[in-house]
C-alpha cells in the first residue's frame, strides 16, 4: 500500500503549516483564549485558505476533497493547537451532503465552504455518556415543519455558531434536524473549556427546525466517525509538536553541568514517547483510510483508532510534563497548553474506555484465535 502523499496534499500541508507558524502564534492563541476561546477572524483565515471548503462537494462551491486531505490539514492545525473548530465544518459538510434534502444543501453548503456559516454538531446530553443512541430531545410536527425541544451540552463554540445539527426523537426514532441560531426558543450559555477553547449549553424550546433525515442515528454515526478521524489527526499533530518542544527543552536544560538530554534514563523515556507517537500516527492513517468503508466497519475502525490514540495522548502529554518538571504545568509555558489539549481530546467524542467497549462489542467469536 502506498502511504506517500500526493503533491497537492504536500502543498496543502505546507500552506497550513506556514499559516500556523506565522499567523497563529502562541501569543495570538493566548489572546484568543483571553477573549473567550474563539476568534471569528481566525476562522475566516481558515476559510481563506480553503480549509472550510475541503469536504464540501464541488457542486456547492467546495473543493470536494477526501478524508486524507482533511487528515493532512488537521495534523497541521494540531501542531498549533488551533482553537477554531475546523472539524465541525468537516462534520457538517459530510452530514449535509449525504443526508440533507437538496434545498438544505443548497442553502448551507456554500456558506460553510466560504466560511460565512459555522454549523456545529449539538448531540451530547448529560446522561448519554458518549452513547449516540441515547437521546431525550423530542421533535413534533408543526404545520408544514417541525419543532424541537432539547437541551444539549458541550456544543463546540455554540454561542458563536450560526446553526446546529440536533438529533431528537421523532415518531419513536432518532431523527436529525438543523436548528438556526436565530430561531425562536433558542437559548445559549457559553463558557470556556479547560484547554482554552469554548463550548455552550443549547436549550431549544418549541424551536422551529428543518428535518434533515429521519435516519438520525445513521447520520449521527457518520458525524461521530468523521469527527473522530479528524480528532485523531489533530492529536498526532499536537503530540508531534509536544515531543519536539520537549526534546528542544532537554537539549537546553542543564543539571550537574550537562544537558539532561544526555541522561540515558530520560532518553529512554523520549524514545517511548516517539514510539507512542508513531503508533498513533499509523492508527490515524488507518482511521482516515477507513472513512470510505461500509458504516459498521468504519465505526469499528474509529473505535480501534481512538483506543490507541487515547493511550498515546495520555502518555505523551504526561511524559512531556514530567520531563519539563515544574515549568511544564505553568500557564506561561506552551507545553502545558498542549497537555491540556491532549487531555481534552482524549475525552472528546468518547473517552478511551468508551471506545474500548466499542472494540470489545465488535469482536467476533474467533477474535485472537488463529484457525
Amino acid at each position: 500500500m502506498d502511504f506517500n502523499f500526493s503533491e497537492d496534499q504536500q502543498q496543502l500541508r505546507d500552506a497550513v503549516r506556514r499559516w500556523v507558524s506565522k499567523a497563529y502564534t502562541f501569543e495570538r492563541r493566548r489572546e484568543i483564549v483571553a477573549e473567550g476561546g474563539f476568534s471569528r477572524a481566525a476562522y475566516n483565515e481558515l476559510a481563506e485558505l480553503g480549509l472550510t471548503a475541503l469536504a464540501v462537494p464541488e457542486a456547492h462551491g467546495g473543493l470536494g476533497q477526501g478524508p486524507i486531505d482533511v487528515m493532512v490539514a488537521m495534523e497541521e492545525l494540531g501542531r498549533g493547537i488551533v482553537l477554531e473548530p475546523l472539524a465541525q465544518a468537516v462534520v457538517a459538510s459530510a452530514v449535509l451532503s449525504q443526508y440533507a434534502p437538496a434545498d438544505a444543501q443548497a442553502q448551507w453548503l456554500p456558506k460553510i465552504a466560504g466560511g460565512e456559516a459555522l454549523v456545529v454538531l449539538a448531540h451530547q446530553e448529560r446522561k448519554a455518556r458518549h452513547r449516540l443512541d441515547v437521546c431525550s430531545a423530542t421533535a413534533t410536527a408543526s404545520g408544514t415543519g417541525h419543532v424541537v425541544n432539547a437541551h444539549k451540552s458541550l456544543v463546540p463554540v455554540g454561542d458563536h455558531a450560526d446553526a446546529f445539527l440536533v438529533p431528537a426523537q421523532l415518531n419513536g426514532q432518532i431523527a436529525l434536524f438543523l436548528v438556526e441560531r436565530g430561531a425562536s426558543g433558542v437559548a445559549l450559555r457559553g463558557y470556556g473549556t479547560q484547554d482554552g477553547g469554548r463550548a455552550a449549553e443549547l436549550q431549544c424550546t418549541n424551536t422551529p427546525a428543518t428535518l434533515l433525515t429521519q435516519h438520525g442515528l445513521t447520520a449521527l454515526t457518520l458525524a461521530s466517525d468523521v469527527a473522530n478521524a479528524a480528532l485523531c489527526a489533530e492529536a498526532v499533530g499536537a503530540m508531534e509538536q509536544t515531543l519536539h518542544i520537549t526534546v528542544d527543552y532537554m537539549n537546553q536544560r542543564k543539571q550537574f553541568g550537562v544537558v539532561i538530554a544526555s541522561f540515558q534514563a530520560l532518553r529512554h523515556r523520549v524514545a517511548d514517547m516517539k514510539m507512542q507517537l508513531e503508533l498513533a500516527r499509523s492508527m490515524s492513517y488507518y482511521a482516515s483510510l477507513k472513512m470510505t468503508a461500509p458504516a459498521a466497519e468504519r465505526h469499528l475502525a474509529m473505535a480501534r483508532a481512538r483506543v490507541q490514540l487515547g493511550q498515546a495522548m495520555r502518555f505523551v502529554g504526561q511524559q512531556a510534563v514530567q520531563l519539563h518538571g515544574g515549568i511544564g504545568v505553568t500557564d506561561e509555558y506552551i507545553v502545558s497548553h498542549y497537555f491540556k489539549r491532549l487531555t481534552q481530546l482524549e475525552m472528546t467524542f468518547g473517552d478511551s474506555l468508551h471506545h474500548l467497549g466499542e472494540v470489545s462489542a465488535g469482536m467476533q467469536e474467533t477474535a485472537g484465535v488463529f484457525a
